[in-house]
């Protein structure tokens, strides 16, 4: 076990404790945003008589956001710094949100009007994300800029908790939900933090610290990034295809049958086997979320490329298992994934970025592109579901971490 040279490095930089409690606060709201899509999913083909390849689409088109609006949101943050920046991305959130409103207008094409205004959502996502990602990582010692992000994220795993029981709850036991309802409840939510943070003051970076070789170099001719850029694409692909269909996956393996089955034979109550199974999902994130706080602390102490392997090779590893289709075996691997997953994200944009200095931003961007690989994977996995099976479907995840453990291999040797 290789640890940390100075156990007692101070997690965030003295008086940077106000700014990382309030981008902390951002990644519980898109964990919120995103988890409810997760929901959404297995509703709307239900409600729209769809197959999963077009219910795919509503991942798609607010990932497609991410991938288009990164490198503008980067430039933009830039030249007008992080604070505008979030309230820019408040407001295009919060706005869309509100516009839910507007479906009962739309008649027959209210499905592609939801995913219009899921895009300009992702947009708002996308926005604060690239503003939010590397700011956490320069709030204290570089040394622990992997533990800090993966502390601030794990409050996106608490959001996404909260987004899936609430929106179970809310789609799969009730008749005929209003889905503009908790929409237009979380825009009003948003635009009054956008009109409270317009208001704040935050620390601006200038990182003047790059050297003139450092700086000549451009981004691409890094292939430590560009395998970490291609590494996030690759968990995107793997976390977002996963969390669409798990809903699908629990109901379709008879899993949340047999669940709801059990629970009505001890308490009489009878549960739609889609809430149950957003409920498994909900334990998945709280287990996400969880992995998170403790592979923030164990990077206190242990290095990062360390625990990423550890990691790497746990999600290849409960992914086969889930292919193996062994029942119940397979069922609680699927729960597990969460579990190894859950610090990729984080370590690989701190490990990918370490020591790009004044690119730091601009290489935040681009990696803030990556979201399209969750457009990218639900659309495969959709199709390999409606193919075969959603069993089989879990092959594009598995592709997909096997990635991740050749790039954190690859990292570990240049320790």
């Amino acid at each position: 076990m290789t640890a940390l040279k100075n156990k007692s490095v101070s997690l965030v930089g003295k008086g940077y404790w106000l700014p990382f409690v309030l981008i902390t606060f951002f990644f519980f709201l898109w964990g919120f945003a995103r988890a409810i899509l997760d929901v959404l999913n297995p509703f709307f083909q239900q409600t729209f008589q769809i197959n999963k390849t077009q219910a795919s689409l509503i991942q798609f088109v607010t990932y497609m956001a991410y991938f288009l609006m990164a490198i503008p949101a980067g430039i933009f943050i830039r030249r007008q710094g992080t604070r505008r920046g979030v309230v820019t991305g408040l407001i295009a959130f919060g706005g869309a949100a509100m516009a839910f409103v507007l479906s009962r207008f739309v008649g027959d094409y209210i499905f592609y009007f939801y995913l219009l205004l899921l895009f300009v959502i992702g947009c708002g996502l996308a926005c604060l994300e690239v503003a939010a990602n590397p700011y956490v990582t320069l709030l204290g010692d570089p040394r622990t800029s992997a533990s800090r992000i993966n502390r601030a994220q794990s409050f996106n795993g608490l959001g996404c908790i909260f987004g899936s029981l609430l929106g179970g709850a809310y789609c799969f036991s009730t008749e005929n939900p209003n889905i503009s309802a908790p929409y237009i409840f979380i825009g009003i939510a948003v635009l009054l933090i956008a009109i409270l943070f317009s208001r704040m003051k935050l620390p601006e970076f200038v990182t003047v610290e790059a050297t003139e070789t450092s700086e000549s170099k451009p981004l691409v001719r890094r292939p430590m990034f560009i395998f970490g850029l291609f590494a996030l694409f690759c968990y995107e692909v793997a976390e977002i295809a996963i969390n669409t269909f798990f809903i699908n996956y629990a109901t379709e393996n008879n899993m949340a049958q047999w669940i709801s089955t059990f629970i009505e034979s001890l308490s009489g109550a009878v549960l739609n086997p889609h809430f149950i199974a957003s409920i498994v999902l909900s334990v998945g994130l709280f287990l996400f979320m969880l992995g998170r706080f403790a592979g923030s602390w164990i990077m206190s102490r242990v290095r990062a490329e360390r625990v990423l392997l550890w990691c790497a090779i746990g999600t290849v590893s409960t992914t086969a298992l889930v292919v193996a289709d062994i029942y119940i075996v397979s069922f609680v691997a699927s729960i597990l994934i969460f579990v190894f997953e859950s610090i990729m994200f984080p370590t690989i944009f701190a490990l990918s970025i370490r020591g790009l200095w004044s690119l730091t931003q601009k290489a935040s961007a681009v990696l803030m592109m990556t979201p399209i690989g969750g457009a990218v994977g639900t659309i495969l996995m959709g199709m390999a579901a409606d193919s075969r099976n959603m069993t089989f479907s879990f092959f594009v995840p598995l592709i997909a971490f096997i990635v991740i453990l050749i790039y954190s291999l690859f990292i570990r040797k240049r320790l």
